[in-house]
């Protein structure tokens, strides 16, 4: 699957990239019919620990599919998005099989 990684206001590091990379893969297990992906990743300027928001947008014919964490780091966002990706797939599939 291609997965297009946008960084706002910083360099993503090639580690974060391929972590993405590899997590996002796993969702081709579900659904196997996953056009693309685009992830964006942001910072914002708070005090507050919590300051990272990710967001993760699976193309898919018929619709796209959306996640948005926010949390400590990029990594936890993205198990947490993926997770979110997936109970969405699974239910799409379920919907698909059920017609």
């Amino acid at each position: 699957m291609k997965v297009n990684v946008q960084s706002v206001n910083f360099d993503a590091d090639i580690k974060l990239i391929e972590f993405i990379q590899k997590r996002l893969d796993k969702l081709e297990q579900y659904y196997n019919k996953i056009i693309s992906a685009d992830v964006y990743l942001k910072v914002q300027k708070t005090s507050n620990k919590e300051n990272k928001i990710t967001e993760v947008r699976l193309f898919v014919p018929g619709d796209d599919m959306v996640a948005t964490k926010t949390c400590k780091t990029f990594e936890q966002c993205i198990d947490e998005c993926a997770a979110a990706l997936e109970r969405q797939l699974k239910r799409r599939k379920e919907k698909l099989i059920s017609h």
